[in-house]
């Protein structure tokens, strides 16, 4: 089985199956079919592509509903510590947050469902990152959390003093300030 469950209802790791010989490797990071087989049946349509350097913190985004987003992350170039915190009221993990690392080397790749907020923080020199959404941008319903409250206490493993967080970013509320319109449905 290509996905692993995580802890937190609804949150799997993708790991495809890599073949690799003299030339290099190959593989499938996104199947509908292989996906739909183990009940997870997404049309996505955007791509979206980051680049950041060392210590660089995005996140914690959200969209809300109706314009919510299911996220498929993966690494390109690189490595991260992926970040996923349980935002849907109900759960029995709202509140708590989920991290792997995604590299360009494990080829992993977190599956974030709607009603989880995202972000990440870059652990090698440089990182490129690339995620597919079932949903497209829209301004109007982005939601956020700060990445350093206290509440969720997400371990970025990143130095004090060597994150490099956006103004952005730093403005956006604390867990229990921020607006939030998801239910878990089990």
């Amino acid at each position: 089985m290509p996905f692993i469950q995580t802890p937190v209802p609804g949150l799997l790791v993708f790991e495809p199956k890599v073949f690799e010989d003299g030339r290099g490797y190959f593989f499938e990071s996104f199947n509908s079919k292989t996906f739909a087989a183990e009940g997870v049946d997404m049309h996505f349509v955007q791509d979206n592509q980051s680049s950041s350097l060392y210590g660089v913190i995005r996140g914690l985004h959200y969209q809300l509903n109706p314009h919510a987003q299911a996220k498929l992350i993966r690494v390109l170039v690189g490595k991260i510590l992926d970040v996923a915190v349980d935002i849907r009221k109900g759960s029995p993990t709202f509140g708590k947050s989920f991290s792997i690392e995604l590299s360009a080397e494990n080829k992993k790749q977190l599956l974030v469902p709607r009603g989880f907020a995202h972000g990440f923080s870059v652990l090698s020199e440089h990182a490129e990152v690339l995620y597919k959404c079932d949903a497209f941008y829209n301004k109007d319903s982005e939601g956020g959390i700060l990445y350093n409250d206290k509440t969720i206490n997400v371990d970025w493993k990143i130095p004090a003093g060597k994150e490099i967080v956006s103004q952005k970013d730093l403005q956006l509320p604390v867990f229990a300030a921020c607006q939030n319109n998801f239910e878990y449905t089990g």
